[in-house]
């Protein structure tokens, strides 16, 4: 028989036992100490998953350009795990303890990302920065943030299973691969359990800020029950009083902000949108907010992006004149308004005679539900959605379109379709701006029917030429014919609108022989939903003949296409 030779003296480090780790009995039999371990990393995947997601959820609803957020995390992130792998070799000889500290840390720092981002966007941006009032994107300073955090979280969660490798064998020695085979399966399967608790279970239920709360407090108790519970009989009396520190304080500080988180979002809110907040809802997948009231202009804002100003009543409406009026020059009978939950475009529509029927997709239903029964909604969009000639679906607008039927020899069912759509700057919203999306709007025009498409607007900033252009050459590309202008409202910061048909519209010439400075039509249906009949308008026949030409002199050329599988938005 061979005789194992005689054990080798190992030094104690600074920070550990004299006892020396791997030499001391575990509270619970080996076989479940190594079960709590992969718990532990099951635990730890889950959240560091959910980390991940929660800065992209909310620098995306923030600042949107979710293409540019996903690359920034997912890449930083990446990065930083390798740099925590390397940096975790310092710390095998204090691997409980190092263990300990660094999910102290990361609970605090993940935990608190999302309110700190948050802070960053609503006072950054000052007061009054944005449209009418409110925010204005943070430059592209946020970025700076946004890869700290990334860089931070990532180079925690890469020192964990270098630790916990550790940790493990101390248990039971056992085969380098099997040890990583065991650690890297509960990683993932804790990694899927956090991506589906994520838009599953946390936002929905929580919402981004205290969710990711939530999250760092979970984090927090696992891995210090890991640690105190577990390994306690490896560390000194000094490390176990620092490890416990540390957790303390991270969950009361977590604590202290899950209470506090309500009055930071109001606080937050009005230093965004000014002190006179007249109501907020969130409507189950955007936050609507109404500011103003009395004497001073209501603004409309839809997940933080400025949507409608009604301060002097016969002028606010004017972005929402130049889109949807000039397209109702002609046949007008069954409109499709795509969007416009807010039901304001609706109202422009309803205002004009000879509108029988108006179909409204709007895939947010909670919105639709606040422009029919929110008293300020009401009050801006007169009651629009409740009039009989309205009808509502609730879908997703490109399937809608998809799903829907051609009229007779190909042709489509109405006059005129309108494109009140969330800007294309989010994957989500690319889709809504492709050439397959506009063919599809195109079947559902009759032989004279117009397509009009809100194009960009003052939140798009430097980027909106780049993105009205790209707009007018997807539409162009889809066999319409276009004509591109600008809300020529005069003192209003207006919409690009891209105006197009089957055949090229004449938006400048409404009515033979109408002199120059006539208004385009808009004599007001009786059953119109309380829009003045007499109020005056910036959009006359020359205004807006002059913005085409205008638009005309400035065409850039080469202006890109926008397809599905090649998105050409910022």
């Amino acid at each position: 028989m061979i005789e194992s030779p005689p054990p080798v003296p190992v030094a104690v480090p600074p920070g550990a036992s004299p006892r020396a780790e791997g030499r001391t009995p575990l509270p619970v039999p080996a076989g479940a100490a190594r079960f709590l371990v992969l718990v532990g990393v099951f635990v730890c995947a889950a959240c560091g998953l959910a980390y991940e997601l929660e800065l992209l959820a909310v620098a995306s609803s923030l600042w949107g350009d979710s293409v540019t957020q996903a690359s920034l995390v997912l890449s930083v992130m990446v990065f930083a795990m390798g740099l925590g792998s390397l940096a975790a070799k310092r710390l095998r000889s204090r691997a409980a303890v190092g263990f300990g500290l660094i999910e102290a840390v990361l609970a605090l720092i993940g935990g608190c990302s999302g309110m700190a981002l948050y802070a960053a966007f609503a006072w950054t941006g000052g007061p009054g920065a944005g449209a009418g009032g409110g925010p204005a994107a943070w430059a592209q300073d946020h970025r700076v943030l946004l890869v700290g955090f990334s860089l931070a979280m990532g180079v925690l969660i890469g020192a964990e299973v270098p630790l916990l490798m550790v940790l493990i064998q101390r248990i039971r020695r056992q085969d380098a691969s099997g040890a990583v085979a065991d650690l890297f399966a509960a990683d993932y399967v804790g990694a899927l359990v956090g991506g589906l608790a994520f838009p599953f279970l946390l936002l929905p239920v929580f919402g981004q800020l205290t969710g990711t709360l939530l999250t760092g407090v979970v984090n927090a108790v696992a891995g210090g029950l890991l640690v105190l519970g577990l390994f306690h009989r490896d560390l000194t009396r000094r490390a176990r009083r620092l490890v416990l520190a540390a957790n303390v304080i991270a969950l009361a500080l977590l604590a202290a902000a899950a209470l506090l988180v309500d009055d930071f979002e109001r606080t937050a809110r009005r230093t965004m949108y000014g002190d006179d907040v007249r109501s907020t809802a969130w409507t189950g997948q955007q936050e609507v907010v109404l500011t103003g009231g009395g004497d001073r202009p209501v603004h409309l804002y839809v997940d933080g992006r400025h949507r409608f100003a009604a301060g002097d009543a016969p002028r606010s409406h004017q972005p929402y004149e130049a889109l949807v009026r000039p397209a109702l020059v002609g046949p007008r009978a069954r409109v499709l308004v795509l969007g416009g939950g807010d039901g304001l475009a609706a109202r422009q529509v309803l205002a004009h005679p000879g509108v029988r029927r108006l179909d409204l997709v709007e895939p947010d239903a909670g919105l639709v539900r606040l422009a029919r029964t929110d008293p300020a909604l009401t009050a801006l969009n007169g009651g629009a959605l409740r009039d009989p000639r309205v009808r509502t679906t609730t879908a997703d607008v490109f399937d809608w379109l998809r799903a829907g039927r051609a009229g007779p020899a190909g042709r489509g069912r109405y006059d005129v379709v309108i494109c009140d759509l969330p800007g294309p700057g989010r994957v989500e919203s690319a889709k809504l701006y492709s050439r397959e999306f506009y063919e599809l709007a195109r079947r559902m025009l009759t032989e004279t029917g117009r397509l009009a498409v809100r194009a960009g607007g003052p939140e798009d900033g430097d980027q909106g030429p780049r993105t009205f252009w790209t707009v007018e050459a997807t539409v162009r590309a889809a066999g319409l014919r276009t004509v591109p202008y600008a809300s020529p409202a005069a003192g209003v910061r207006g919409w690009a609108v891209v105006l197009a048909g089957r055949r090229a519209p004449t938006p400048g010439a409404p009515t033979p022989g109408a002199p120059p400075s006539a208004a385009l039509p808009a004599a007001v249906s009786p059953r119109a939903p309380e829009l003045p009949p007499t109020a005056p308008t910036a959009l006359t026949v020359r205004a807006l003949a002059d913005a085409v030409r205008r638009a005309e002199r400035e065409r850039p050329s080469g202006a890109p296409v926008s397809t599905l599988v090649h998105p050409r938005y910022a």
